[in-house]
């Protein structure tokens, strides 16, 4: 343990580990200060944005030789998700490094790590003086764990965001179980939220012959949960489809009735739906606004979130980043697994601005530990995540 205990990265790591950004209500005082600290001591420009009070943004970064190119954004977010300290084998926010060499705290894979593996590389090439192309920028930005209106959404709008001049971006993907594959991410669902609302006669529970919001509430929840189980049958042998490559429909909500011996005058369920890339965003309002008007007089829907779809970037061949990241992870005896995002980033907000983004987590040979109990990495893995960024970082500054 002692070599990991006084390797200089691992401490820096673990540092900003133990400080607890955690949600909700965060006071982010403590990791700005850690992350501008870090940034002088490496000789690094480092700003800090407030475009929302109390919501900072630290902008690290490494002067290209070519500035006015347009640069590389590595994105990571300070916040982490809470905790249930019980459950714990050691505190969340101790950072502790076991003797066998994992590091156990909240943050470790989501994504405290990724953040400082984008920052230990720049530091690499400041170090030795080794010039790139491009200028690098690594941002660290307040409150992804919970929807990022007041982080990446808020600064990716801004001036200050346009000034960075982002022609490329990476963000989180997830550690990688496997040793020689990596994960990532070139686009994300459409998260909708959806509620639907049915109206009806109010009356005897023993009456059948009146306008029934049950009759209606059951023809809408048939509705969406063949189509629920029609897109889980993808995802099962033989099709094996990723499921962020499906719709997903969740049942979450139900409200309504007043007496078990009362007929309601309303009843209404509202859906979490992630909606796939290659799905008309369109056809399926269309859709659910056919289910209404099928069930009957009276049934109407709302969205309580509709987010804009974001269209994904293109591994086609046709972006020189991508290509350019594909080529040195070969080189380096390592492969690529590109899958959709089965959840939300912050890179959806980028790529809203035409922004070409590749979520990317150089973490191999780990379990998935992200959001749950004993969160941890190994720090083998972390420092090789390190020398991983270190060759790729080269290969998308000098495109």
């Amino acid at each position: 343990m002692a070599a990991w205990e006084n390797d200089e990265e691992i401490m820096r790591f673990r540092e900003y580990l133990k400080i607890p950004s955690v949600q909700p209500d965060v006071d982010y005082s403590a990791c700005v200060e850690f992350l501008t600290a870090q940034a002088r001591l490496m000789n690094l420009p480092v700003m800090v944005y407030e475009i929302v009070p109390k919501k900072p943004v630290v902008v690290v970064t490494l002067q290209g030789l070519q500035p006015d190119l347009p640069s590389i954004l590595l994105n990571s977010h300070m916040d982490v998700v809470p905790v249930n300290e019980e459950l714990w084998t050691y505190p969340p926010f101790e950072a502790k490094l076991t003797d066998d060499g994992f590091i156990y705290a909240r943050g470790s894979q989501d994504m405290k790590s990724t953040g400082m593996i984008y920052l230990e590389a720049i530091s690499r090439f400041n170090k030795s003086g080794k010039r790139l192309k491009r200028t690098t920028h690594v941002s660290f930005v307040p409150d992804e764990e919970i929807g990022s209106t007041y982080g990446m959404k808020a600064f990716s709008e801004s001036q200050e965001f346009k000034n960075l001049n982002v022609g490329f971006g990476m963000d989180e993907s997830a550690p990688s179980p496997e040793p020689d594959e990596l994960i990532v991410f070139n686009g994300e669902r459409t998260s909708r939220q959806v509620k639907v609302t049915c109206k009806g006669e109010p009356g005897h529970g023993a009456l059948l012959d009146i306008d029934n919001a049950g009759e209606k509430f059951y023809t809408i929840l048939s509705k969406f949960m063949s189509l629920r189980a029609e897109e889980k049958r993808k995802t099962l042998p033989p099709i094996n489809t990723f499921i962020g490559d499906v719709t997903t429909i969740n049942l979450t909500q139900v409200e309504g009735g007043v007496m078990v011996n009362v007929l309601p005058e309303v009843l209404s369920a509202t859906f979490d739906v992630r909606i796939a890339p290659d799905v008309d965003l369109d056809e399926f309002g269309n859709m659910i606004e056919a289910w209404c008007k099928e069930a009957g007089e009276g049934v109407t829907f709302e969205y309580l979130v509709k987010n804009p779809q974001v269209y994904s970037t293109k591994t086609d061949g046709s972006v020189p980043f991508w290509n350019s990241l594909v080529e040195v992870i070969e080189k380096m005896g390592l492969k690529l697994k590109c899958v959709t995002c089965p959840g939300a980033t912050d890179a959806r907000f980028v790529r809203l601005h035409n922004i070409p983004v590749i979520n990317f987590t150089p973490i191999l040979n780990t379990p998935l530990y992200v959001h749950a109990h004993n969160e941890r990495v190994h720090a083998d893995m972390y420092k090789k995540g390190i020398d991983i960024m270190e060759k790729v970082l080269e290969a998308l500054a000098n495109v």
